[in-house]
């Protein structure tokens, strides 16, 4: 047994395993998605396009088959990135404020260019204008899955940065989407959330362990945000803020070794990544080219998703690294190169399920969901393309005996 290995605290263990399964869990999703998409694109576009956009608007009790996917499995998914989120902060790469500086940075400059970019594109255009915040999400599963076609050639330290970058970027756009894409509030079943989350946070201070009640009253959680205005999603998000961290000791409810949150936390994460995203994806992605021409994709609406993507994603990401370790403020991930860390920035434009989620939220025309799409398809294609071959051919940095954070 090496020295490193046995003075290794089994806690630490068990984060550097979660982290493990979460990275291998991802890419392997990302290339899942990547087929799916390409299939929704091809059905769409076949034979099978007029019963593929029939299915989805078909009705199914007080939703069509598209809404409960968006509106209900997609609660699942925000569920899955709440506890990501909060397992994170607290005891994995993002729980003290010196691991989350440089991604955190990285993150607000990846968000804050494409909006800008596409505000730039688009401000003549008071029907485009909300949109705004399309460009701005990063998809954590296609920019790993593309990552892992690389093998060793990455780092794993750029690899959890990406991850750790990703993690903040969903919290943005859960932000986002709560504060700039809520319509018609009825202040009744706001009132009604708060008092299930209040009583959500009072059985996490009782030390409740057990599953069952959090999930149950998530259920009713997820009927009230979704009758109270705000995306329905949100709600997944809420209750994953109160499910517990930590085991209460003499508890009978409680595992041995697992806390409520990992416990729920990796009961999600398989049909997550592989039946709830992929299927979102195939809803979704699907967008037929009847009709087009390549003007579509210079109009300013395109263009604005597009270029945030590509362009912003860039500028934002590696911007702000640039300038983090040129101040002195933190390192490059160990053994990167600015080369990869380039790279890794052109990968973040790969902005496929949110950037889809904001702008179904953002968009009610099917003409402008349709740019959107293009916008979308072209710039994370272009952003993965370009990413891979950039890190196919960078160099990696040599070891040196400076602290390194990743």
């Amino acid at each position: 047994m090496s020295p490193n290995h046995a003075t290794t605290s089994p806690s630490k263990r068990r984060i550097n395993s979660t982290l493990r399964r979460f990275l291998d869990s991802e890419s392997s999703s990302g290339l899942l998605l990547m087929a799916i998409a390409f299939l929704a694109i091809i059905t769409a576009n076949s034979p099978l396009a007029d019963a593929y956009f029939s299915a989805l608007h078909a009705y199914i009790g007080p939703l069509s088959l598209q809404h409960w996917i968006n509106d209900a499995l997609m609660a699942v998914f925000f569920l899955m990135v709440g506890l990501e989120i909060k397992r994170e902060m607290t005891d994995g790469q993002l729980s003290s404020w010196t691991r989350r500086l440089l991604p955190g940075v990285a993150a607000a400059g990846g968000m804050l260019v494409p909006a800008l970019i596409y505000v730039a594109f688009n401000h003549a255009y008071p029907k485009a204008i909300h949109g705004w915040a399309i460009p701005s999400a990063t998809d954590i599963a296609f920019a790993l899955g593309v990552l892992s076609l690389l093998g060793p050639r990455v780092p794993t330290s750029l690899k959890v940065f990406l991850a750790a970058l990703a993690i903040i970027d969903d919290l943005g756009a859960v932000i986002i989407i709560a504060l700039f894409y809520t319509n018609g509030l009825s202040l009744l079943d706001l009132a009604g959330s708060a008092i299930v989350v209040a009583v959500l946070f009072a059985l996490n201070k009782r030390g409740v362990n057990s599953l069952i009640p959090y999930l149950l009253l998530g259920a009713i959680l997820w009927l009230l945000v979704f009758r109270s205005g705000i995306h329905a999603t949100i709600a997944g998000v809420l209750l994953a803020l109160t499910i517990p961290t930590k085991l209460t000791p003499g508890n009978p409810e409680a595992s041995p070794s697992i806390s409520p949150l990992h416990r729920l936390e990796g009961a999600l994460h398989v049909p997550v990544a592989f039946l709830i995203v992929p299927i979102f994806g195939f809803a979704n992605a699907g967008v037929s080219f009847t009709g087009v021409t390549p003007a579509v994709l210079i109009e300013p609406l395109s263009l604005g998703v597009a270029g945030g993507l590509v362009l912003g994603k860039l500028i934002g990401v590696f911007g702000a690294v640039f300038f983090m370790v040129r101040s002195g403020f933190s390192d490059l991930p160990a053994a990167a190169s600015w080369g990869q860390v380039f790279g890794v920035a052109l990968l973040c434009g790969i902005g496929f399920t949110m950037s889809l989620f904001i702008g179904l939220l953002a968009f009610d025309d099917p003409a402008l969901q349709d740019r959107v799409k293009f916008g979308i398809l072209a710039g994370s294609l272009v952003a993965g393309v370009t990413g891979y071959v950039v890190l196919r051919i960078a160099n990696r940095r040599k070891p040196s005996s400076a602290h390194a954070l990743w």
